[in-house]
């Protein structure tokens, strides 16, 4: 038996400048560690998302069998730990492409100098987009202490998929998108029978710059700071809607308002059924 202790890197993904992000574990090597130890180990991380690296291609293929967990419970995909993780990659091994094999499906990252930094681009698995109940909605709008009035006609409530399902709900004002004090309990009961990741709370600030909120309660996490799962598939939502004409960049701005400022870039690409690119940089947290 090895009692050696597992190298966990830390790094805060979707920075901006260094500064923010959304903070993810990272294990570059998990074999032979069972889901027990790796739940232990994301809760004593505590970060709303640890990646495990369970299997590498070897002989040099930069393939990887990865897991995600939340403090709570295993997460199919998550984007920032994605990030993190090819960041940590690149640090080592060089920049390059990289093939994560994830339990939501095949995901294909490319990492590259830009600025002084590695930037990692992750490409989604299709995004799907669905309607969402009237029961469910008024439930995720009572928890949430809105009302219908507080949404956005533009964007009409979706569940949105690029991996895992968001509920996307778009407030009609800056105000009402800063004003997050919700039912956390409520609006996590609701998310855990229906199998959301999280509810992703947008604003339209122009034609290509949104600002999002994520509360994350199934995860044991108040609010996400940066939610790149998410924000792949808010692009095939806009994609669906016409709501942006492709190949488009949107630009989502997060975690502000928890003092944590995160930037996703998004990349949509015209055809439909094509997988949305959700770029960004990580920074290794200290210590």
């Amino acid at each position: 038996m090895n009692d050696t202790a597992p190298e966990i890197l830390r790094y805060t993904a979707f920075d901006v400048d260094g500064e923010g992000g959304n903070p993810a574990g990272v294990l570059l090597d998990a074999r032979g560690m069972d889901d027990t130890r790796m739940q232990e180990i994301a809760a004593e991380v505590g970060f709303s998302e640890t990646a495990f690296l369970t299997h590498d291609g070897g002989d040099g293929e930069r393939r990887f069998r990865v897991r995600y967990f939340s403090p709570l419970a295993e997460v199919a995909f998550c984007g920032h730990a994605t990030i993190a993780t090819a960041v940590a990659l690149a640090e080592r091994q060089g920049t390059g492409d990289l093939r994560f094999l994830t339990p939501a499906g095949e995901i294909g990252v490319e990492t590259r100098a830009a600025n002084g930094r590695i930037l990692a681009t992750l490409t989604s698995v299709a995004p799907a987009v669905r309607e969402a109940g009237d029961a469910d909605l008024a439930t995720a709008l009572t928890a949430l202490r809105w009302s219908a009035e507080d949404l956005d006609p533009r964007l009409p409530p979706r569940i949105a998929n690029a991996g895992n399902d968001h509920l996307v709900l778009a407030a009609s004002s800056r105000a009402r998108l800063a004003d997050l004090d919700y039912d956390q309990e409520a609006l996590g009961d609701l998310m855990a029978r229906r199998g959301w990741t999280t509810v992703h709370l947008v604003w339209q600030e122009s034609e290509t710059v949104f600002h999002a909120r994520d509360p994350f309660p199934p995860g044991g996490v108040v609010e996400d700071p940066a939610t790149g799962a998410a924000a792949a598939a808010f692009g095939g939502y806009l994609r669906t809607f016409g709501l942006v004409e492709p190949p488009a960049r949107i630009t989502i701005h997060q975690g502000e308002d928890m003092g944590r400022p995160s930037r996703l870039l998004v990349d949509v690409p015209p055809e439909n059924g094509s997988g949305v690119r959700v770029s960004g940089t990580a920074a290794l947290i200290p210590g």
